[in-house]
């Protein structure tokens, strides 16, 4: 008697769910065994039906699925431990460890919303709305800031830029920087930052870090910038550029290269010095949002002449 078709996809079903954590790929071994790290190795290559087959397909889409679900598990612990334990409301809606992901153009505002077209070109980060939360409770006063942090042990190792990309030399030993909130429809344990920031705390999709409401970081007085370019400098009004543009920044991060556009073009800078007020003391972080502050160029890197190479006291080098 012939079996019915529907009977013969329920028994492939079951196969397949049978045989799947058998023949699921192993993620490769790293050198951590961190729960928190992840390996980007495992989602490659993308599984595709046409090449690799019904079976060797899924298999593959499990792995992969696996590989993701395994670090999410880990940062919900995480963070359900810290809620557990909190004093506190405000503390325990204050901060979370989050797997990052960089902003792309879906999160991009409506026109006529002050950051459309800035979401690479601003500090503005799409958070959890636990955040949101610690603002009311808090009742933190404008700007709304926070503190992004890698974490020993728990963010995977940096990825190395290289000195001629856009990025600042110091940016090599970077491990916080300070942003603003695009808005707070992030899913839980997720954040998503502006590409700059990715590069300069050295971070890859899906590391993880730890994020906290800042309410102690001071008002900025003065900022000094290095572009990265003499052709910006060159701009007849380029200082009006400028102060338009930081106003997409909510503070700065002394040692990090932040980008602007303008006329199509994008310019970096390095943030090279960073004074708080009213003393003027040098600072690693500063508000520039709600803040006179004053802002100058030094001279572009394309101008500095280059380092000559030290020789011993033989002559040689």
């Amino acid at each position: 008697m012939a079996r019915h078709p529907l009977s013969q996809l329920a028994a492939v079903l079951l196969l397949t769910i049978a045989v799947l954590p058998s023949t699921a790929a192993v993620p490769p071994a790293t050198s951590s065994s961190s729960p928190f790290h992840f390996d980007p190795t495992t989602q490659y290559p993308t599984p595709s039906l046409l090449r690799d087959g019904f079976f060797p397909f899924l298999s593959r889409k499990w792995s992969h699925a696996q590989s993701i679900a395994l670090l999410e598990q880990a940062v919900e612990d995480h963070n359900a431990e810290y809620v557990a334990t909190s004093s506190n409301t405000v503390e325990a809606v204050s901060y979370r460890r989050c797997i990052v992901l960089p902003l792309d153009e879906r999160f991009d505002p409506p026109m006529g919303v002050f950051s459309h077209g800035h979401v690479d070109t601003g500090d503005k980060m799409s958070l959890s709305r636990n955040f949101w939360d610690a603002i009311v409770n808090s009742k933190a006063e404008v700007p709304w800031l926070f503190e992004v942090s890698r974490v020993d042990g728990v963010t995977s190792p940096r990825v190395v830029v290289p000195t001629e990309e856009h990025s600042h030399p110091s940016a090599a030993n970077l491990s916080r920087s300070v942003g603003g909130a695009l808005d707070f429809r992030s899913p839980d344990n997720y954040a998503f930052l502006p590409r700059w920031m990715f590069a300069a705390l050295g971070l890859r999709p899906r590391d993880v870090v730890d994020i906290r409401l800042a309410t102690k970081t001071p008002p900025g007085s003065a900022v000094r910038l290095r572009p990265h370019t003499s052709a910006f400098v060159n701009i007849g009004n380029h200082q009006a550029v400028l102060e338009t543009e930081l106003k997409h920044y909510s503070a700065l991060t002394l040692g990090t290269t932040i980008p602007f556009d303008y006329r199509g073009e994008r310019y970096h800078f390095d943030v090279v010095d960073l004074r708080s007020a009213p003393r003027g003391e040098r600072v690693p972080m500063a508000k520039v949002q709600d803040c006179d502050i004053a802002a100058e160029f030094v001279r572009a890197r394309d101008q500095l002449k280059p380092r000559r190479k030290r020789r011993d006291v033989g002559g040689v080098k």
